[in-house]
């Protein structure tokens, strides 16, 4: 065995490991006993401790020094894997167990803080899971900034100082269209009713296959929170159900699709390796938005859609194609995140994403974030917030941990409308196909272009060398200002 042989055999249990951790998140937040929280902690951090030893394990740096790859992937895979074992190393084992321990019982008292709008009940537990954040920064950086440590983990090379020059120069246009379909004469009708669960599950498992999603390698299950886990051959989707609104679950489930989609799309030889997973979570994000909003909330889809719901729920209060696409792309305020409209959602995240940076700097305490966080969303939306559960209690991701990953939704966003202008043009026809409620042509031109690579390119360089051309936020809104700009006749 040479020593390129030794280091991926090594990897290759590690990523199976890995795999059974993020099953046991799966199964925490999906069909685990609700009285089975201390249990799962304790099972997390056993099986983190097994993972910490695995990364930091001295032979990684003996055979690392001595590797000689000889493909683009073993490289690649070399790359990573230096990159994760310095990172690893730095992290304390002590450290490392005691987050996964935190954590995971952290997710459960959010979830009944957030059932019962107690915001005091989730409080100290979140400020014990900042302090170790902190320290896990302190450790990554080495002297550097905190936060940057915490977002390298999702957006490899990133900056805070980055992601915030992004969203200065996005925010202006986005705020002007919102005052402009706020204040337009014409508003789309809302969607009124009753909608039954069991019909809405129906209907999203009808447009996730018309997603090519994948149900032999997949399942879908209900969860407070939305989410897709898992990769290769086992890929899982989740999504809510709000019987007064049947379109949190059909566009939930159509984004979770598009996370999944791009695990299952990874070319299989990359199994088992650092490449054989999306490469950054603005990567990954850029996958569930484009098939959530460019593909989902268009005219072409929404018209399919449109009479596929009518016939299940026995008719709509909406008259026509026409104007159910503009209900779909209704623009109202409104407090949750995963239900904003295209026009606001990227607000929603410029808000986290100063909220978390002064809480990592310690610019910001605990105590103090809840009247933080109501202010700014009355600054920024111009709506009080009316309880805690529509406020700083809806996101699971601070409960657990997950500092840094915020930003990567807008910067998703921001991939995804280089990608759309793209994909149009390689294939003009798509429209004639989502009429059809076939995504096939989209799907298997994002396969080829994107998803087939995994973590084999750098995040930027995959979305350049995907569109031809340089990321920025432009082709975003100028989708976002012709698609609204239309609807609300501006």
């Amino acid at each position: 065995m040479t020593a390129i042989n030794d280091l991926l055999a090594f990897q290759r249990q590690t990523e199976a490991l890995s795999s059974i951790a993020e099953r046991l998140g799966w199964d925490q937040e999906t069909v685990m006993p609700r009285g089975a929280v201390e249990q799962r902690a304790e099972e997390m951090a056993a099986i983190e401790a097994v993972l910490h030893e695995r990364r930091t394990d001295p032979r990684i740096g003996e055979w690392l020094e001595v590797a000689e790859p000889q493909t683009e992937a073993e490289s690649r895979s070399v790359e990573l894997i230096a990159r994760d074992f310095g990172r690893a190393s730095r992290i304390p084992a002590r450290l490392a167990q005691e987050l996964a321990r935190t954590t995971s019982l952290a997710q459960g008292i959010w979830a009944e803080a957030r059932a019962k709008d107690a915001p005091e009940d989730f409080l100290p537990t979140l400020d014990q899971v900042l302090m170790l954040k902190r320290e896990e920064a302190s450790a990554l950086a080495e002297g550097g900034d905190l936060y940057d440590a915490l977002l390298d983990d999702y957006e490899q090379g990133m900056t805070g100082a980055e992601i915030a020059a992004l969203f200065d120069a996005m925010r202006p246009r986005l705020v002007a269209l919102r005052e402009q379909v706020l204040g337009a004469d014409s508003q789309p009708q809302p969607l009124t009713g009753h909608f039954p669960q069991e019909t809405q599950i129906r209907l999203a498992r009808i447009c996730a296959t018309a997603f090519g999603y994948d149900w032999t390698r997949g399942r879908m299950d209900i969860a407070v929170h939305p989410f897709s886990s898992g990769r290769w051959q086992d890929s899982r989707i989740t999504t809510r159900v709000v019987e007064t609104d049947p379109f949190n679950c059909l566009y939930s489930t159509i984004h979770e699709v598009g996370h999944s989609s791009y695990e299952l799309g990874i070319d299989p030889d990359y199994a088992f390796t650092p490449l054989g997973r999306g490469v950054s979570m603005g990567v990954h994000e850029s996958q569930s938005r484009i098939y959530e909003n460019q593909m989902g909330r268009g005219r072409a889809f929404t018209g399919w859609l449109f009479h596929r719901m009518s016939d299940a729920f026995d008719g709509l209060n909406i008259a026509d194609a026409d104007a159910f696409y503009a209900t779909v792309n209704r623009v109202t305020p409104g407090f949750i995140r995963t239900e904003a409209d295209e026009v606001q959602y990227n607000l929603h995240i410029m808000m986290r994403f100063d909220l978390e940076r002064d809480l990592i700097a310690g610019r910001l305490g605990v105590d103090d974030l809840p009247e933080a966080w109501n202010a700014r969303f009355l600054r920024d939306f111009g709506v009080v917030v009316d309880r805690p559960a529509n406020g700083v209690l809806q996101d699971v991701h601070w409960a657990v941990g997950l500092f840094g990953y915020f930003p990567t939704y807008a910067l998703g966003n921001v991939f995804a409308g280089c990608l759309n202008r793209a994909m149009r043009d390689a294939v003009p026809d798509l429209d004639a196909s989502l009429a059809a409620g076939d995504a096939a042509p989209a799907v298997e031109w994002l396969r080829e272009t994107v998803q087939r690579h995994g973590g084999l390119k750098r995040p930027r360089t995959l979305i350049e060398e995907a569109t031809g051309g340089d990321v920025t936020p432009e082709p975003l809104l100028a989708y976002l200002e012709q698609k609204f700009g239309q609807i609300y006749d501006l």
